[in-house]
Parts: structure tokens; C-alpha cells; sequence
């Protein structure tokens, strides 16, 4: 069993330097305007896993809800069959998933702060797990998976999705703390996770139970979950940046109390030292499996 890394950043959905997917198998489609407060991402995959082979593949956390459509086998957490479309809860762990035969399937990431709306429910009832998604929309999710597998071709079915999403938006009810969950959430981002969540709370006005009810129903995380997400993400853009990388000035920069305080935060975060991440990279650049 070969096994590589793969990780989305927001300024590359697809895969940079952080993930060793092969080339040619992910495809980026334009969000259509209406849905572009609540979707962050729409990629399609498609892949061919040998007769006889298994590919384990690590997904580093990004702190983002997801929805998944299947059209092929779908992927899976276990060593059992995955669910042919499902919600993927926020998690601030790495998810093992295997890949076998033939993967083909779309996936629709949401903006933070804006999974409740098309979820039905408070996306802190799914964190950190994935759940059929006729669970959650009452039995239209496998119907909508039908419909997009007898689509004509690749921009039909991306049609098709988009239509289902802003029907499900138009009939939810609006959430006057969406923007206040997005912009929260925004703030912390761009603070690479270090602006204290007291002063978040100060600037929506609110009080740090608020801001952690806020987070519980709109994000899926906590705030301090969030940061330390923040926080990891702005630290390997910055590894981008650098071949050998000054771990101890790394530390400092992105707000870790010492190197040991980054090495602690990878292990949790990622399940592997920084040293292995640039491992998996380097193998992942090269196209040989880790």
C-alpha cells in the first residue's frame, strides 16, 4: 500500500507543494455567483486506483465543512465501503482515507461560518465526522447523487449541484449571526490564528460564549480550534517559502512559543512531524509514493 499527503489551501484548492495527487486528476469549476458567500470550492476527481492496489491517503485538517458526491468507489475511512454521498464535519485531525478502483466524485467545499445554512442543522453536530447526507436532507441527497450520475457531461452535472444548493439556500431561514460567524472566522484566518478571541468577541460586540456559541453552530469547531488551525495553515504557507527551513525562527514567527511548542502542534494536528510533512512533499513533487 503506497501512502501520500494531501492538503487544500485556500489560494490553491487544487495541489501546490503540499499534496502529491497525480496531475490531471482534480478539476476546479467556477462557483456560480449566488452561492459564492456560502461555497468556497467546487473540484471534481478523477481517478484510476491498479486492479489489486490501495492508495492511503492523509488529509490534513483545514477546518472546513464538505459536501460529497460519489460517482465512482467511493473513498473510505475504514476498511469498509464509503458512503456514496455524505457531509464531512469540520476536524482538527488527519482522516486516513483509502482509495480504491475507480474514484470519481465532487466535492463542494463550504466558506467558514456558512455550513449551517446549507447543512439544515448547527455544523457542530457533525464535527469531526462524516454522515450520509439524507440524513441531513431528508432523503434528497441520494436523489440529487442519481440525477448528477445521468447528467450529459461534466458542466451539466455541476449545473445540476448548483441549482440544488441554491434552492436549498433560498429555503432556509436566514441567520442574522452568519455574517458575524464569517467574519469572526475571517479575522482569526488572517491572523494566522493569533488575534486572542477576546478581542474577536470585543469587535462583534458580543461576549467568548457567544463567540463559542457562534462557532459551535455556524463553523463546526471552536474558536480555539479554529486558531490552532489558523495558525498551522500560515505556517506551512510559509513553508512554501523556504527549501531548508529555520525551524526555531518558523516557530516564533507563526506564533508558536518555541519549536517544540510546532513540532507538539504538527504531531496533533497532522499526525506527523514537520520533518515528515517536507518528507511527503518532496516525494509528493517528484510523483513517487511516500
Amino acid at each position: 500500500m503506497s501512502e501520500r499527503l494531501y492538503l487544500r489551501l485556500d489560494d490553491d484548492p487544487l495541489h501546490g507543494p503540499e499534496a502529491s495527487a497525480p496531475a490531471g486528476t482534480l478539476q476546479s469549476f467556477d462557483v456560480a455567483a449566488p452561492l459564492r458567500r456560502h461555497v468556497s470550492h467546487i473540484l471534481l476527481c478523477r481517478e484510476t486506483i491498479p486492479e489489486g492496489h490501495e492508495v492511503l491517503e492523509r488529509v490534513l485538517p483545514d477546518g472546513a465543512v464538505r459536501l460529497i458526491f460519489n460517482l465512482g468507489d467511493a473513498p473510505s475511512a475504514s476498511e469498509g465501503a464509503g458512503e456514496p454521498v455524505e457531509a464531512i464535519g469540520a476536524s482538527t485531525a488527519p482522516a486516513m482515507v483509502r482509495l480504491r478502483s475507480r474514484i470519481e466524485g465532487l466535492c463542494v467545499t463550504l466558506r467558514p461560518g456558512a455550513a449551517a445554512a446549507l447543512l439544515g442543522m448547527p455544523a457542530g453536530e457533525i464535527g469531526g465526522t462524516a454522515v450520509h447526507l439524507d440524513a441531513l436532507w431528508r432523503g434528497e441527497g441520494a436523489e440529487l447523487l442519481e440525477r448528477i450520475a445521468e447528467a450529459r457531461d461534466d458542466a451539466a452535472r455541476i449545473a445540476l449541484l448548483g441549482a440544488a444548493l441554491q434552492r436549498r439556500l433560498l429555503a432556509s431561514e436566514a441567520s442574522p449571526q452568519l455574517s458575524a460567524a464569517m467574519h469572526a472566522a475571517q479575522r482569526i484566518a488572517a491572523s494566522g490564528g493569533r488575534l486572542p478571541l477576546r478581542e474577536v468577541a470585543a469587535a462583534l460586540g458580543i461576549g467568548e460564549r457567544r463567540l463559542q456559541q457562534l462557532f459551535h453552530e455556524h463553523v463546526g469547531l471552536s474558536p480555539r480550534a479554529w486558531s490552532r488551525l489558523a495558525r498551522l495553515h500560515a505556517c506551512l504557507r510559509a513553508l512554501r517559502q523556504q527549501q531548508t527551513p529555520a525551524w526555531a525562527e518558523l516557530a516564533l514567527d507563526g506564533g508558536f512559543y518555541d519549536q517544540s511548542h510546532l513540532v507538539n502542534e504538527f504531531r496533533a494536528l497532522c499526525g506527523i512531524t514537520p520533518t515528515e510533512f517536507l518528507g511527503h512533499r518532496i516525494s509528493g513533487s517528484s510523483k513517487t509514493a511516500a
